[in-house]
């Protein structure tokens, strides 16, 4: 399937469509040694398992999956990570959203999800101490306004699917100096690390649960009621070219069905310094090619 969908988004030569081919088998036949991807009645080969999670059956003894994902193990639980096209929030999640709605109290963040997501002022941990005050309200377009950025923790899901929203410290709230870029929900890798701060380029990368991941320039954590009127534009030239690189690393993966991590990310934006790609360049059909050669040299390795 990535194999159709580039051909047809990208005009591959005839030399690249080997190399991509070579590439990909290769990428196939390290994959089927963790037996990571099975479709309706693959068998899942496991020594010895407890507990038959979501996706499994057991047929005459043998465990076979009954939907189309990737097999997931905890501890001696079994189960199929289905390919969502939609984000199924979790509690706890770190997400990535953009604001949609102002409201009185609240803001309503679209988060690839079937529902979108509540922040209420309350849940703005500018000072625990204090409660949120009528001037609050009113000042709150002074604060988040629809079209921004921000980054959240669910913190609660409702029945009817319903998600609450909350900003526990200030490493949450609005987001600025930056780009938000977004891949399907099962590419991200379930961590207890999605905040990153890239020393070396002065850049913060945030990987939420939902498939929305800011690429921005660094900043100090700082209260999320106060106003920074600054953006990307302010940002030195280095830091947007680095920010530009990064976010169309993001995508190629995106493009190749890769599995997006800090060290994939990493490893796509150094390729593309070491081969001379234009940060513009890293679109086209040659440097998708080079990345999954890369890639599947790298997972050798591994």
């Amino acid at each position: 399937m990535v194999m159709r969908k580039l051909q047809l988004e990208l005009p591959l030569n005839q030399t690249q469509k080997v190399r991509f081919e070579i590439a990909m088998e290769r990428l196939q036949l390290l994959s089927s040694t963790t037996n990571n991807s099975v479709i309706v009645a693959d068998s899942i080969h496991e020594d010895a398992f407890l507990l038959k999670g979501h996706g499994t059956s057991e047929v005459d003894g043998e465990l076979m999956a009954t939907v189309c994902g990737v097999v997931t193990r905890v501890d001696k639980l079994v189960y199929i990570r289905t390919l969502r096209a939609r984000y199924k929030p979790e509690v706890k999640d770190i997400v990535v959203g953009r604001v949609i709605e102002v409201s009185q109290s609240c803001w309503r963040v679209e988060l690839n999800s079937t529902k979108d997501g509540i922040l209420k002022l309350s849940s703005m941990d500018n000072d625990v101490q204090r409660r949120k005050t009528y001037v609050d309200e009113l000042n709150m377009r002074n604060i988040i306004v629809e079209d921004d950025v921000v980054c959240a923790e669910v913190g609660c899901i409702h029945r009817d699917g319903g998600l609450e929203l909350r900003c526990t410290s200030y490493k949450y709230g609005k987001l600025e100096k930056g780009q938000l870029l977004m891949v399907d929900p099962y590419l991200v890798k379930k961590s207890n690390h999605h905040f990153h701060y890239i020393d070396s380029l002065g850049i913060d990368l945030i990987i939420g649960h939902n498939g929305y991941i800011w690429v921005g320039e660094h900043v100090q954590a700082q209260d999320p009621m106060i106003v920074d009127d600054e953006m990307l534009k302010h940002a030195p030239l280095e830091t947007r070219q680095s920010i530009l690189r990064i976010g169309n690393a993001i995508r190629v993966l995106s493009n190749l069905g890769f599995t997006v991590t800090l060290e994939v990310i990493m490893e796509t934006f150094k390729l593309s310094n070491t081969e001379n790609i234009d940060v513009h360049d890293m679109l086209g059909s040659e440097f998708h090619v080079l990345v999954a050669e890369n890639e599947s040299e790298r997972r050798r390795r591994a």
